[in-house]
């Protein structure tokens, strides 16, 4: 008997083998219901590693944005950033204001800022802002630092005030010490898989751990306004900040366009990472060790889906992979 979801099991099963990826893990969540929850592989690479289940907690890399970026939509609606066309350099005034120039939030929360930081991590310019699309890391740091000044904790501890606690998340946070729930991440498939934790739970390092379902039901929670069981955890007006497109309007058409750091389709475009199937309103986001979040209002679906394998897909053939899942999604559901 054929499944609605063998297209897509079968593409999550190919490229986990293809990238010697020991763990895969996809949970997808229709209509405010887990429809479907698929668990393979084991922790690493090792003889004696754990197999994957429920509980797994994966390493989600870049996906962190998308818990920075509901800060700054909460920063927005309560006014401690006043509008998104607002100066960085009004909050860094310890960084040359030459570098800086004209950066705006909404340059830094969209990947337009033409910022960079050189082996010295000193900041430097690579571009005007707004003038072109470019997936850096500095905006992540100095945005992760603005939330810390502007609330005076980290971010991650702002969220787990107002969101993860009342939405009863208990496998989501940044991780300081290994444990046995957290699945490694293989750098090389001829070694041995990696501890990723970080130093700090203040966000700025990309150790955050979510299990699957954790990570649907985070963008349940955006697919919902915020709405959770006949609760609002978190304002409509703050989940619609976090996921309208905020790009500059006369950026290159080929340039992915962006919400707070999501992924945002309107239409198709050359580099976006979301497929020419997946419907006007989606969004995405994603990181480097596989883990992809894709919701669709449309359907009413939200994909939550774990590799732990960094560089997943080849350098030169992200983007394509990337696009052919959203367009497997978008056609199982349609």
């Amino acid at each position: 008997m054929v499944s609605t979801y063998d297209n897509m099991l079968s593409w999550v099963e190919e490229i986990k083998e293809r990238n010697k990826s020991p763990a895969a893990a996809l949970t997808v969540i229709k209509d405010n219901e887990i429809v479907l929850e698929h668990f393979s592989g084991t922790y690493s690479n090792t003889g004696n590693a754990l197999p994957v289940n429920e509980y797994s907690r994966f390493n989600v890399a870049s996906a962190r944005k998308s818990y920075l970026g509901l800060c700054v939509a909460f920063a927005l609606y309560e006014g401690k950033i006043h509008s998104l066309d607002e100066y960085v350099s009004k909050h860094f005034q310890d960084i040359d204001p030459d570098i800086l120039r004209d950066t705006t939030i909404r340059h830094m929360v969209t990947h337009t800022h033409g910022l960079d930081e050189n082996s010295e991590g000193e900041i430097i310019r690579e571009f005007n802002p707004g003038e072109k699309w470019a997936y850096r890391g500095i905006n992540i740091k100095l945005m992760t630092q603005l939330i810390h000044i502007i609330y005076g904790i980290p971010f991650p501890e702002y969220l787990y005030r107002k969101v993860f606690s009342p939405m009863g998340l208990k496998r989501t946070w940044w991780e300081t010490q290994d444990n046995n729930g957290l699945v490694k991440v293989i750098i090389d498939p001829n070694k041995n898989g990696e501890d990723t934790t970080g130093s700090m739970e203040n966000g700025v390092e990309s150790n955050l751990f979510v299990s699957a379902r954790e990570f649907a039901l985070w963008g349940n929670l955006f697919l919902n306004n915020g709405e959770i069981n006949g609760n609002q955890i978190v304002p409509k007006e703050v989940i619609e900040l976090a996921i309208s497109i905020h790009t500059p309007n006369y950026l290159a058409k080929e340039f992915p366009r962006h919400g707070m750091f999501w992924y945002v389709q309107d239409i198709p475009r050359e580099l976006s990472e979301l497929g020419d199937r997946v419907p006007s309103g989606s969004f995405q986001i994603l990181g480097v060790t596989g883990p992809t979040l894709l919701v669709i209002p449309k359907y009413k679906v939200v994909v939550a889906k774990m590799y732990n394998k960094r560089y997943n897909y080849g350098n030169e053939n992200y983007l394509y992979y990337l696009k052919k899942f959203s367009n497997i999604v978008a056609d199982t559901f349609k």
